[in-house]
């Protein structure tokens, strides 16, 4: 009997995908009684396969656009909503894309942006040099992702096994994930259905001298444009849930002008 992936989730395979992957997906059984018996690299195949496969994922999440909500937990115990627009356009690699995220709060409303190896901010039409914390924090969030894991070969990072976990009695493979700057990513993918449950990473705030465990889960995926997207994530610090994100609305393929990435302080406003 053969391994079983929901048939809205399965893609067409590349023959290059389908030998990687062919002698372990023979049957659910032997897969259920050797979960070790994966590679890292064949364990993140399947993960790219069944979030779209890795051409669905290049042509379709090329650029996008997002729109949500997401509700922090202040350290007085406070609840703060906001809402969001996410922008993206990804480049051959992580480093060359361009990103945006507006956010509007009860209090405010900026807008943040990656793009040319450079993060600035922008608030009434101004430029601002964001804080250093809000800063790493900004880059920190696309660096440890799904869309890590599911790009790890054009960003030429690292992928190893850590070997298989229980969570809540069922089978999970561990991966490690280590990108050209050597940040840490540590992965937790169901052995049943290859989906991203949670993923696990450290960071030491700028001019901190200790570490801060962070951790994000994964729920309610749907499928978005012939691809899987989990429509909410949950962020922990140190074991305490901090940032609660849903997603309301995802569209792929929009066409993106370069000026929303771009610092106002240096368009040209020649005609």
């Amino acid at each position: 009997m053969k391994l079983k992936i929901p048939a809205r989730f399965a893609r067409p395979a590349t023959l290059a995908t389908v030998v990687l992957l062919g002698p372990w997906l023979l049957s659910s059984s032997v897969q259920a009684q050797q979960p070790k018996t994966l590679t890292a690299e064949q364990i993140s195949e399947a993960v790219i396969l069944v979030n779209g496969s890795r051409t669905i994922l290049a042509q379709i999440r090329r650029n996008g656009l997002e729109r949500g909500r997401l509700t922090r937990i202040l350290d007085d115990g406070r609840s703060e909503e906001a809402r969001y627009e996410l922008r993206f356009v990804h480049g051959e690699k992580a480093e060359k894309d361009k990103v945006r995220l507006d956010q509007k709060t009860p209090q405010a409303e900026y807008s943040m942006i990656y793009g040319e190896g450079r993060i600035f901010g922008i608030i009434n039409g101004s430029a601002f040099v964001p804080r250093a914390e809000v800063s790493a924090d900004f880059i920190s969030q696309q660096a440890h992702s799904i869309d890590a894991l599911l790009r790890y070969k054009e960003n030429e990072s690292k992928v190893t096994s850590a070997g298989v976990d229980k969570h809540l009695g069922l089978d999970v493979y561990v991966l490690d994930l280590t990108d050209n700057a050597n940040r840490n990513t540590r992965y937790f993918v169901s052995a049943r259905t290859f989906r991203v449950l949670w993923l696990e990473y450290e960071d030491t705030p700028p001019g901190g001298t200790e570490a801060v465990k962070f951790t994000k889960r994964f729920y309610d995926y749907q499928v978005a444009q012939n691809t899987l997207v989990p429509y909410r994530t949950v962020l922990l610090t140190n074991g305490k849930q901090t940032v609660e994100t849903r997603i309301l609305t995802v569209t792929f393929g929009v066409k993106m002008e370069d000026s929303l990435f771009q610092n106002p302080s240096t368009v040209s406003t020649n005609p």
